[in-house]
């Protein structure tokens, strides 16, 4: 298994770019090092671009185009706008809010999730973080981060409904599939009140297109998806998906190939014997009216 315990890539655009610089330079038979003597570059800054773990510059990717010797106008711009793209993703509206989100890398999962096409998450404790009330947010955040200030929970809170406004609204929102143990509906987070509001919310979720809400109920028994919650990250072909898993000092991605099929075949399990989207509806809405 490859656990990555780094940080993690800080875009979509430069996990593409390092393996096309990879790929570019070993089309043209050049060493690491033999690239970093010809261009007098720290090979070890080399390999961290390729690695994706930080960006460059355009002035270092032109001189690496050189020496790879790539000529074409269409797949140099290609590649340099990778670069321009990464620049411009290192400025998040998320910046702001860095000293309450570094402690458990929750910007670096901000980062991945501001450049994925859809959202793959399963959570047998909590509603996720883009399908909750800000109500039930507050209520969460205070519980679980109880070293955080009034302030900074304050802070987490707006991250999140800043999150669900950017990934699931807009012209191109992003798709996700959530499913719930049904251990979810039936704990009591904040007042009855605040139970009622996150479940409507979950209905109401329920029927945006790009949106999918699946319930697993008690009855199942036994299943993977007791090992813990996990969300698997798709984006725009050629990056591969990527498993993300939320601990609470120091949150971990895998992004072997083996890991997310394990994780991606879990979930298409749990997906079969889950509840159906309009049964799901159903169970929430009696739920609803056992808290009347």
């Amino acid at each position: 298994m490859t656990l990555k315990r780094s940080l993690v890539p800080q875009s979509v655009y430069r996990r593409q770019l390092a393996a096309r610089l990879k790929e570019l330079r070993e089309a043209a038979g050049h060493t690491l090092s033999e690239v970093a003597q010809q261009i007098e570059v720290n090979q070890g800054s080399l390999s961290r671009i390729e690695n994706g773990e930080r960006g460059t510059t355009p002035v270092l990717v032109r001189a690496l185009l050189d020496c790879y010797g790539v000529r074409d106008p269409a797949l140099r711009d290609d590649v340099l706008d990778l670069v321009r793209a990464d620049k411009e993703q290192q400025k998040p509206w998320w910046r702001k809010y860095s000293t309450v989100l570094t402690a458990t890398r929750y910007d670096g999962y901000l980062a991945l999730e501001s450049g994925a096409v859809s959202m793959s998450n399963y959570q047998p404790m909590l509603v996720p973080g883009l399908l909750q009330t800000e109500e039930y947010a507050r209520a969460v955040i205070s519980q679980m981060r109880m070293e955080l200030t009034p302030p900074k929970v304050e802070a987490l809170v707006k991250v999140r409904m800043q999150r669900q406004n950017d990934r699931l609204g807009g012209e191109r929102p992003a798709k996700l599939w959530a499913i719930l143990d049904e251990a979810v509906l039936r704990r009591s987070i904040g007042s009855p009140a605040v139970v009622r509001d996150q479940m409507q919310k979950l209905l109401t979720a329920g029927e945006q297109p790009n949106i999918t809400v699946q319930l697993l109920p008690f009855s199942l028994g036994a299943h993977p998806g007791l090992y813990g919650p996990f969300v698997i990250l798709a984006f725009p072909e050629p990056t591969p998906n990527l498993v993300w898993l939320e601990n609470p000092k120091n949150s971990v991605y895998l992004e072997a190939a083996a890991d997310v099929e394990n994780y991606t075949e879990v979930f298409e399990h749990l997906r079969a014997c889950a509840l159906g989207p309009s049964e799901t509806s159903t169970r929430i809405r009696q739920i609803i009216e056992e808290l009347q």
